[in-house]
Order: C-alpha cells, then structure tokens, then sequence
C-alpha cells in the first residue's frame, strides 16, 4: 500500500477527514523548510503538500504567489525542494509528501530525470496545475512505475466528462477546487461541495480532496463531514509569513492544530 493510500485509510479509520496542509518550500527561509514539514506532522498533518516556487503561479492567490517570490529570491529551485524531501525522510518514512507546482521546472528537469530524482527523494504524489489530464500523456508515461501518484485538479465548473476523464488516470487522490478563482479568493458554500464530491464519487473511488478557501477550523470542519480531505494551504502561508525570526515551525504547529482539532469527530457527527 502507498502512504497516500495509507494516510487516507488511517484518516477513514478515524472518522475524520484527512489533514493536507499546503506550503511553498523554502519560504519564509530554506533554514527551516524541513523543520516545518516536521511541525505540521506534530500538529496533524496526514499529508503535506509542498509547493515548488515558480515565477508565474497562475492559480494562485496573492499570499501564495509572494510567498513562491519569497522562495525564488533565497535561490529555491525545484532540486532544493526534493532536498527538503530527503531530508524530511531522514526522520519520518510514513507522512506522504506531495509536490504541487507547474509545468516549467519539470520540463527543464526533464520528466524521466523528474521522475527518477523524486522516487529517490520520496515524493508520492505531484499535481502540476498545467498539465491537464488531455495533455498528460508524456507525463504519465514518465510516472509509470516510479510509485509516484498523478494527482488532478477538478473545480465547480468540471462537466461529467472532464471528471470522467480525471477519474481514469488520477491516483492518490483528486483535487477538487471549490472555488472559482484563485487560492483563498472566497467563501465557500459547503452545500455546493458535497453535491460535488457526490457527483465525482459516481466516477471513481479515488479519495477526494477539497481545497481553496478553507481558512478556519470551523470551515475545515463543515468541509471534513463531506470530503476525503481538507486541503489548507493560504492560512499557514499567511501566518508563516508573519512568523517571527526562526520561528517558522512553531507558528506552523499552532495554525494547524486548529484545523486537526476541528477535524476530530467531524464525519461521526455528520
């Protein structure tokens, strides 16, 4: 069984959605990445979605987009970024690691070189915002056999095809936006996701994730009762940024154990 698998089977034994917090690696110090990624497992993490700077995040919001700014400027490259994850490995085996990012970096990489030096890193999963599924074949091709789970994105505006198309080659898990936009744009209307999730689960078994504008435990909550998982990723960013000197990894354990705490008991009681 993979860690994702692992991770969501452990989460669903709980009774609980599983916790996937989103950070841009390397920011707010290349210093501390690691003992970040090391916090927000103490703080409940089942997951962690590591971003890889970019110049032009198109899909994110402004918070994400300065702090992948933040990280360009101390020199972060897609490379440091699968040092982090060795080093994470160092110490921790289980927590599932998943790269999020764009297309830019990979090809200058090279997708077998990517391929080869994130199996070796220990990367699960990577969900590239602009490789959608139509033109992902290269990609997938490039995956195959490396253990690492091709994550997808759908959002409220995906028809039955589009998730249908998802569905057939999406592993880990599927990343449902549930905001128009761009990271932390908006409130979200829960009623709207889990008529989605209801539908996206009509096509497939592979866990559902949702994320953007999930900014308190008590939308965590409300989201958690109806998805596989609960993606945070603008709150930490944000609070991150206003950590004060070295202390990244403190101020990561406390925003997110708001979240795990709220997550506790959601789906008994939904």
């Amino acid at each position: 069984m993979s860690r994702i698998a692992a991770a969501f089977q452990k989460a669903s034994a709980a009774r609980r959605a599983a916790l996937i917090p989103f950070v841009t690696a390397g920011d707010p110090s290349p210093q501390q990445m690691v003992a970040v990624m090391h916090a927000l497992v103490a703080a409940g993490a089942d997951v962690i979605e590591l971003g890889v700077p970019f110049s032009d995040p198109m899909a994110d919001g402004p918070v994400i987009q300065r702090s992948s700014e933040r990280a360009l400027k101390q020199g972060v490259r897609l490379r440091d970024v699968l040092g982090y994850v060795r080093d994470f490995r160092g110490k921790d085996t289980t927590t599932p690691v998943v790269l999020m990012g764009y297309a830019n970096p990979i090809e200058r990489m090279g997708h077998a070189m990517f391929a080869l030096e994130a199996k070796s890193s220990g990367v699960d999963g990577v969900l590239i915002v602009d490789y959608p599924p139509e033109e992902a074949g290269p990609w997938l091709k490039a995956l195959e056999g490396s253990g690492i789970d091709p994550i997808f994105l759908l959002s409220p505006t995906s028809s039955d095809a589009r998730i249908e198309l998802v569905a057939k080659v999406a592993r880990g898990y599927i990343y449902y936006v549930a905001l128009k936009g761009v990271t932390g744009a908006a409130n979200i209307d829960t009623a709207d996701v889990e008529a989605m999730v209801k539908r996206i689960r009509t096509h497939t078994n592979v866990p559902v994730g949702v994320g953007f504008g999930i900014r308190d435990g008590a939308t965590a909550r409300r989201v958690g009762k109806v998805a596989d998982a609960v993606v945070v990723g603008t709150r930490i960013v944000q609070e991150l940024a206003e950590a004060p000197p070295n202390g990244a990894a403190e101020r990561a354990r406390a925003v997110l154990a708001e979240f795990s705490s709220a997550l506790v008991g959601a789906k008994a009681a939904a």
